[in-house]
């Protein structure tokens, strides 16, 4: 496997309010036909809160830039929420002719920086505006995962609806420095918003010196399920991709030496690569993923090379 680098797609200019500390993060494509992709990103304001807006792009040219949203389609929540200090996009996709976007929903926090939550918001008006579906998250607190669940990737498979989330297993202190220590889990539900857990770890940091990974964007190709995902290394200045394969979607195979792209030697994405999402347009395979600072120098794209 190899990705053809593309460049730079989208970093705001920073001149709305919602917009002035700039970043694209997390970048979250929906097809929207042959022809023009959207992407729903999370941008921060003065106070570094986040909201969610949207790019749309020439499906063909992706950094051709078409349309690009004045307003937040989803904003915080009411102090004290799950979401009062920000909401990131993490997964769209289409429920009953309904656009279903499931988000990540953050709380600053005084141990730790933040916890995360997953929220879902719903669109009747093809994705230009977002309801949230309740004041609570849908992968909120467990027993066995009590810190934080969040940034899902859902896919639509035999009836069911699947997730592969990040959860959070424990916070540590190293040198001053507290840190997240986190794995890929895996839920199923019957209709998009309530979800079962189980026990099984999909994937876990590799050796002593990675220590989370998370963001996982699922694609399933025939009967093989592949993940890309971002790891945290204690190696490494900053995040980089991973990849890893299932036939089942819960027992993974990692593949990491096989992702095919890496931090440029300088310029936008040199200092770290994170938050992939892979889709697949007109027999083209693109992956847009985040760059230096996770987010701060905005997003970017590459193109799978043909075998």
């Amino acid at each position: 496997m190899r990705w053809r680098k593309r460049g730079l797609v989208y970093v705001p200019a920073g001149n709305s309010w919602w917009t002035k500390n700039r970043y694209a993060f997390n970048p979250t494509v929906e097809v929207l036909s042959d022809d023009l992709l959207r992407v729903y990103f999370a941008a921060l304001d003065e106070q570094r809160y986040g909201r969610i807006g949207y790019v749309e792009l020439d499906a063909n040219e992706p950094q051709q830039i078409r349309y690009v949203t004045n307003e937040p389609v989803l904003d915080l929540g009411p102090l004290g929420a799950f979401d009062d200090s920000g909401v990131n996009p993490s997964c769209v996709i289409e429920v009953g002719g309904r656009q279903h976007l499931y988000y990540i929903g953050w709380q600053r926090c005084e141990r730790v920086p933040y916890m995360l939550f997953s929220g879902l918001a719903t669109s009747d008006d093809s994705g230009r505006s977002f309801k949230k579906h309740a004041p609570v998250p849908v992968f909120d607190r467990t027993a066995t995962e009590p810190y934080s669940r969040s940034a899902p990737c859902v896919l639509s498979e035999a009836g069911r609806y699947r997730a592969w989330y990040w959860s959070c297993q424990r916070w540590s202190m190293e040198d001053d420095w507290v840190h997240y220590n986190n794995v890929i889990r895996h839920a199923e539900s019957a209709d998009g918003v309530d979800w079962q857990s189980t026990e099984h770890i999909c994937l876990a940091p590799s050796g002593p010196l990675d220590y989370t990974v998370g963001r996982p964007w699922v694609v399933k190709d025939g009967d093989t399920y592949k993940m890309w995902y971002s790891i945290r290394s204690r190696a490494a200045v900053g995040y980089r991709i991973g990849y890893a394969e299932s036939l089942d979607g819960l027992s993974w195979t990692r593949r990491d030496e096989d992702v095919g792209i890496e931090p440029s030697e300088s310029g936008w994405d040199a200092q770290m690569i994170c938050h992939p999402c892979v889709v697949d347009v007109k027999g083209q395979r693109y992956m847009f993923y985040n760059g230096n600072q996770h987010g701060a120098t905005g997003f970017g794209y590459a193109v799978l090379e043909q075998d």
